[in-house]
């Protein structure tokens, strides 16, 4: 599944490429006064990047580029429960981010906008929907690594709405519980039904809690087990959120390593159908002749290059670096392409693409 990328972020990337671009992550701490504090943190952020932009390019372009930086700090006006805010700088472009997960802070002045960091926090953000069940009622949350909020939905929450169907009477003991199964059964029915609405609308995961009956039966009518991501089998239906939200946390964990293992198992079928590039200018060249089916780079994987004789050419940056021909990051030039030519982009822990020189692209063909 490609990158749900948030339209704002395509924004950002989908900018002109003009220099110098000025992107500025910031994390937002819940004890800061957004008024006070938070201000400092900006004027102080505002004063490194006008020492850095000075350092290599010229006053004029500078002064454009923080003329706009602070009239885009003088209108922030932050939301509440907020864990970042990013802001993007230049001479052609400026946007202010509010980020619901939590960041680093970077300062990075090059010929294009930072999205990488967004892209990896957003990744590790990993969003699913968790349905809790029994057999006589339904619990339905918005899931994060942090925290449950109840979702909206038309999952039935009660079994008590198919009770109507009640025979006024019935004959014997087997068939009070054939028919008190079949109630399940509908109960089941209509929840697998809008589990699959929902699954359509927000593109999500679902973890599912209960009874180990209940998930038996449930499998067993269920048309999407191949959006669960776990089966959590017990009695949860008392349970709070924040006491399910603790209960979790291995199986989110768990989910992650899963897909770790997938991303290796793809390269392991890529490389037998010689699909694969490796090293990051070989992956250049490949991607910008529009090959990037998907990118899994280390997390922390950088690389400053210089454009070669053409413009799917870079070679290692040396000194005395020529500043127009200099790639502060060719990796994340490379994840913009990706994403803009349609592909997507995984993340991998450090070390775990050492054969590969640490970073890897799946090609279309």
């Amino acid at each position: 599944m490609n990158t749900a990328i948030d339209p704002e972020i395509r924004e950002v990337m989908d900018a002109i490429h003009y220099r110098p671009a000025l992107s500025i992550i910031l994390p937002l701490e819940p004890h800061i006064s957004l008024k006070t504090e938070m201000a400092h943190t900006l004027k102080i952020t505002a004063d490194k990047a006008e020492r850095e932009l000075h350092e290599y390019y010229p006053d004029e372009q500078c002064e454009v580029v923080m003329k706009k930086l602070q009239s885009l700090i003088a209108g922030t006006d932050i939301p509440v429960k907020k864990k970042g805010m990013a802001l993007f700088v230049s001479p052609l472009f400026e946007k202010v981010l509010y980020l619901d997960y939590p960041v680093t802070e970077r300062l990075i002045v090059d010929e294009s906008f930072e999205v990488r960091d967004l892209l990896y926090n957003a990744k590790q953000d990993v969003k699913f929907i968790l349905l809790v069940l029994s057999a006589l009622e339904s619990k339905v949350y918005l899931g994060d690594h942090t925290s449950l909020t109840p979702l909206l939905s038309n999952i039935p929450g009660s079994v008590y709405a198919y009770v109507t169907d009640t025979p006024e009477r019935v004959s014997n003991f087997s068939d009070m519980t054939e028919h008190n199964q079949t109630i399940v059964d509908k109960f089941l029915h209509h929840i697998d039904e809008e589990l699959g609405n929902l699954i359509n609308e927000r593109h999500l995961p679902v973890l599912l809690l209960g009874a180990e009956r209940i998930l038996g039966q449930f499998k067993k009518i269920s048309k999407h087990t191949g959006q669960v991501m776990d089966y959590v089998e017990g009695n949860y239906e008392s349970y709070t959120a924040v006491e399910l939200t603790e209960l979790i946390q291995p199986h989110i964990a768990a989910w992650k390593i899963s897909k770790q293992q997938d991303l290796l198992k793809r390269l392991d079928d890529a490389a037998g159908q010689h699909r694969l590039s490796t090293g990051i200018r070989q992956i250049w060249h490949d991607v910008h002749n529009g090959k990037g089916k998907l990118l899994i780079v280390e997390k922390s994987y950088r690389f400053a290059a210089q454009h070669g004789p053409e413009s799917d050419v870079i070679e290692a940056a040396t000194e005395p670096y020529d500043h127009f021909a200099y790639i502060r990051d060719a990796v994340d030039d490379v994840i913009e392409k990706v994403l803009i030519n349609g592909g997507d982009v995984e993340f991998a822990e450090d070390g775990a693409l050492e054969q590969f020189e640490h970073i890897v692209l799946i090609n279309y063909y």
